[in-house]
C-alpha cells in the first residue's frame, strides 16, 4: 500500500496548515463521494474496483488467452487514456524491455498515439511474418490519430488473413451502443468490450480499456484489481490520517504559495510511463478555468544530469513528489577492484538499492535546501496488487484535489481547439470557412 510523507514541505509551509485543510479536504471528498458535484456523470471509476462487470472481466481473460495462443505480437491502437495505463502497466509490472524479453507471451506493440508514417512504418517492418492481432480502442471510433492506425493496420490484417480470418483477431474496446467503432464491429463480427460511458478515458485504466492488453502481457488482472479494492476501502477514511488526504493538502498548499508545477520523480526506470499516465491524469483533470498545477515528470538519476540543474538552482515555482519503491526487485552487490580506478572501493560490498536509497535521499534533501518542497509517497514493492492500488490512490487524489481546487475535474474542454484547427487545415467537411481563415493566418 502507499504512505504519504509531507515532512519534506514543512520548511516551507507551516505543519498545522496541513491539519487546517481537513474540513476543506473532507467537503471535496463527500462530495465526490455523493455523486453531487460537477462531472457527477463521470464517477464510474469510484467503486469500480468492487463493481466491474465479472461477465466481461472473465471475456476479456478468454480473450487473452486466445490472442496469447494465436499471435506473436498485439497491436494495441489507441490514445491518451485509451493506451497509457495499459503501457504503464506493461512497462512497471514487466519491464521496459518487455518486448525484447525472453517469455510465453506476445509482443505488444501501441499505435495510434501518433501520425507518424515512420513511426507506422517502422512498426510494420517490427511485426514483419509473424502472427498478430489488433485491439482498437476508441469510445467513438473517429478520433484521427487511432482512425488511421486502424485502418492501416486493419487492411494489413485482411490482407495477411482474408476478411474472415483477420475478423476473429480484432478486438474493439470501444461504446456500448452506438459510435462508428461499434456500428463497424456488429457489422464485422469483431469481439467488443466496452468503454463505461460513465468513466473517462483518464480514469479508465482498470476497465476493457487497460485490462485487455495487461492480460495479454501475463499481469495478474486479479491481484490488480484486489490492490484497487483495498486501496477503495482503506482511503475511504475521512481524517488526515489518509495517505490521499495527505497528499491532496501537501499538493495544493505547495500551489497556494507559488508552486505551480508539480515534478513527479521516481528512481525505477519502469516507472517512466506511470508518469506519463499520472501527467495526463492531472494534466487534463486540474488545468482548466485558467487554473491547474502543471504536471512534469523526471526519471532519476538519470535526468539529475540534465534537468537536476534547473529543479536545484532555477526558478522557484516548483514543488517535487517522489514515489519511493521501498522493496525493489533485483539485487546486485558492488565488487572491489584491485586499481579502484573510479574511486568507487569505498562502495564494495554494498548492494545497488543501497546506492539507489542513499541517493534518493541526498537528492531530497539537497532539493529543499535548493527551496524545492518535497512529498514523498513510499510504495511497498513493484507489483499487480501495489499497481492496483497505486491507480486508485492518484485517481482519488485526483477527483477531491480537483474539487478542492475550484475545478470539474471530469471534462476536458480545451482539448476541442486544437482538433477543430486540425480538421479544418485537412479539408474535413463543414470547416471550409474556419480553413479558409487558419490557411490565411499561416501565409
Amino acid at each position: 500500500m502507499i504512505k504519504t510523507d509531507v515532512s519534506n514541505i514543512y520548511p516551507f509551509i507551516p505543519a498545522a496548515d496541513i491539519a487546517a485543510m481537513e474540513s476543506e479536504i473532507k467537503a471535496a471528498h463527500e462530495l465526490l463521494e455523493s455523486g453531487k458535484g460537477e462531472g457527477r456523470d463521470f464517477l464510474g471509476w469510484l467503486k469500480l474496483p468492487e463493481n466491474y462487470d465479472r461477465e466481461e472481466y472473465a471475456r476479456i481473460q478468454k480473450s487473452a488467452a486466445k490472442i496469447k495462443g494465436d499471435s506473436q505480437a498485439l497491436i494495441v491502437i489507441g490514445i491518451g487514456g485509451s493506451y497509457l495505463g495499459a503501457r504503464a502497466a506493461v512497462e512497471f509490472l514487466k519491464s521496459p524491455n518487455y518486448n525484447l524479453k525472453k517469455k510465453d507471451t506476445p509482443d505488444i506493440f501501441f499505435s495510434g498515439c501518433n501520425i507518424s508514417a515512420s513511426a507506422t512504418e517502422e512498426l510494420i517492418e517490427l511485426i514483419g511474418d509473424r502472427d498478430w492481432s489488433i485491439n482498437v480502442i476508441s469510445k467513438s471510433g473517429t478520433t484521427t490519430e487511432p482512425a488511421i492506425a486502424f485502418r492501416v493496420f486493419k487492411n494489413l490484417l485482411e490482407k495477411k488473413y482474408g476478411k474472415e480470418g483477420a475478423k476473429g483477431r480484432i478486438y474493439a474496446t470501444t461504446d456500448a451502443a452506438r459510435g462508428a467503432l461499434k456500428n463497424l464491429s456488429d457489422e464485422e463480427g469483431y469481439e467488443t468490450f466496452v468503454v463505461p460511458d460513465n468513466i473517462g478515458g483518464r480514469f479508465s485504466v482498470l476497465s476493457a480499456v487497460g485490462i485487455l492488453p495487461m492480460a495479454v502481457a501475463g499481469i495478474d488482472l486479479d491481484a490488480v484489481m484486489a490492490g484497487a479494492l483495498e486501496a477503495m476501502n482503506v482511503f475511504a477514511e475521512k481524517s488526515m490520517e489518509n495517505p490521499v488526504w495527505q497528499y491532496v493538502a501537501a499538493r495544493n498548499l505547495c500551489y497556494r504559495s507559488g508552486k505551480n508545477i508539480e515534478i513527479l520523480a521516481a528512481y525505477e526506470p519502469s516507472f517512466r510511463f506511470m508518469a506519463e499516465w499520472w501527467k495526463q491524469l492531472y494534466g487534463e483533470s486540474e488545468g482548466k478555468d485558467g487554473k491547474g498545477i502543471f504536471p512534469a515528470s523526471v526519471d532519476f538519476t538519470a535526468d539529475l544530469h540534465s534537468m537536476g540543474q534547473y529543479i536545484q538552482d532555477g526558478e522557484r515555482t516548483l514543488f517535487e513528489t517522489v514515489v519511493n519503491v521501498v522493496n525493489p526487485d533485483g539485487k546486485i552487490v558492488i565488487e572491489a577492484t584491485p586499481d579502484d580506478v573510479d574511486g568507487l572501493n569505498f562502495l564494495a560490498g554494498k548492494d545497488m538499492h543501497f546506492v539507489n536509497e542513499q541517493a534518493t535521499r541526498g537528492v531530497v534533501l539537497a532539493h529543499i535546501d535548493g527551496g524545492v518542497p518535497n512529498i514523498i509517497l513510499n510504495l511497498d514493492k513493484i507489483d499487480e496488487k501495489n499497481y492496483g492500488a497505486l491507480v486508485y490512490f492518484f485517481e482519488l487524489a485526483c477527483g477531491i484535489s480537483g474539487y478542492v481546487l475550484g475545478v470539474n475535474p471530469f471534462n476536458q474542454p480545451g482539448v476541442e481547439a486544437y482538433k477543430k484547427n486540425m480538421f479544418a487545415l485537412l479539408g474535413k467537411p463543414g470547416y471550409e470557412e474556419l480553413g479558409k481563415e487558419l490557411s490565411a493566418r499561416l501565409k
